[in-house]
C-alpha cells in the first residue's frame, strides 16, 4: 500500500537545506517536509517530484513519498526563519539508516552495489548537481545527499537509496520553459560520479550496460514521452510551473533518456580512462 500521510501533528526539527526541509510528525509516521515559503522557491518540490518518480521508474529504491496539504494551524517554522505556506507539500518518510559521509569501506557493505552504478546513470540523466557535480570545483560534493538504508537489510549491511531530486534538471531550482534546449538535452558530462564510486562500477558492469546499452533492452530507451507528461501535469498549480515549463520539461527528460541510452556508456568510460 502506498505511504500516504493526511495530517502534519507538529513540527521536530528545521534542517538547514536548501528547500528548507523540516522533519514533522505525521497520522502515518515522521517524513521529511518540503513545503511551500522556502528561500529555494516552489519549483525545488516540483523537481522533487519529478526526479523522485523517475528514479523509482529506473529500478532505484527511493524513500516513499507523497503530497500532502500544510494547513494554516500547523504553523511549521523554518531552520532560517519564516515558516511553512499552507498548501500542497512534498514529503518523504523517514527511513532508518543515515547519510553517508564519503567511507568507501561502508559501500564495501552494500546490500545493492549494482545500484551504485544506476545512480551515477540517474544523475546524468536529471543532471543533477546537488550529489557530484561535473566540475567539483565549481560547486561542492555533496556527501550528504547520499543515503544509506538500515530498513529489512541485515545487521551491519546498508541499502543505497536514491534521496533529494531540488536540484535536477537545471541545477539552480527554477523550471522554465528552456528546459528543452539542446545544451541541455545533449549534455555530455557525467554527474553523481563521487571518485569512491569508480570502483564499483567495473564489478557491476554488464548490470549496468544491461540498463542502458544495446543490444540488451535499452531501459532508457522504452521511457514514454505520455507517462513523463503524465507526471509532469500532476506537479501541483500552487508551486508556479507554468505549462510551457512542464511541457519543455518532459521534452528535457524524453530526449535526455534517447541521448544516454545511446551515449552515456562510452562518456562514462572516457570518464575512467582520464
Amino acid at each position: 500500500m502506498p505511504w500516504q500521510p493526511t495530517t502534519i501533528r507538529y513540527r521536530i526539527r528545521g534542517l538547514q537545506t536548501a528547500a528548507e526541509t523540516v522533519l514533522v510528525s505525521t497520522n502515518a509516521g515522521e517524513g521529511f517536509l518540503k513545503a511551500m515559503g522556502n528561500r529555494g522557491g516552489p519549483h525545488r518540490l516540483a523537481a522533487d517530484w519529478v526526479g523522485t518518480q523517475l528514479a523509482a521508474w529506473l529500478g532505484l529504491p527511493t524513500f516513499d513519498f507523497a503530497i500532502i496539504q500544510v494547513q494554516p494551524e500547523n504553523e511549521i517554522p523554518f531552520y532560517h526563519g519564516g515558516q511553512a505556506q499552507p498548501g500542497p507539500a512534498f514529503i518523504t518518510r523517514k527511513d532508518p539508516g543515515m547519510t553517508w559521509g564519503g567511507d568507501a569501506a561502508t559501500l564495501a557493505k552494500l546490500v545493492n552495489p549494482v545500484d551504485i552504478g544506476k545512480l551515477v546513470l540517474f544523475d546524468t540523466w536529471v543532471r543533477n548537481v546537488d550529489r557530484y557535480p561535473p566540475n567539483p570545483a565549481t560547486r561542492r560534493p555533496n556527501r550528504g545527499n547520499v543515503f544509506l538504508s538500515t530498513e529489512n537489510v541485515p545487521d551491519g549491511q546498508w541499502r543505497l537509496l536514491a534521496m533529494d531530486h531540488t536540484h535536477c534538471f537545471d541545477g539552480p531550482g527554477y523550471l522554465d520553459a528552456k528546459l528543452d534546449k539542446i545544451d541541455f538535452v545533449q549534455d555530455d558530462l557525467i554527474y553523481g560520479l563521487f571518485p569512491e564510486f569508480i570502483p564499483f562500477l567495473r564489478p557491476h558492469w554488464p548490470a549496468l550496460e544491461a540498463a542502458v546499452a544495446r543490444p540488451a533492452v535499452a531501459r532508457l530507451k522504452t521511457v514514454n514521452l505520455a507517462w513523463i507528461q503524465q507526471i509532469t501535469a500532476q506537479i501541483p498549480n500552487e508551486w508556479q510551473v507554468e505549462t510551457a515549463a512542464r511541457v519543455a520539461l518532459a521534452k528535457q527528460v524524453y530526449g535526455r533518456a534517447n541521448f544516454l541510452s545511446e551515449n552515456f556508456i562510452p562518456e562514462l568510460e572516457a570518464k575512467l580512462l582520464t
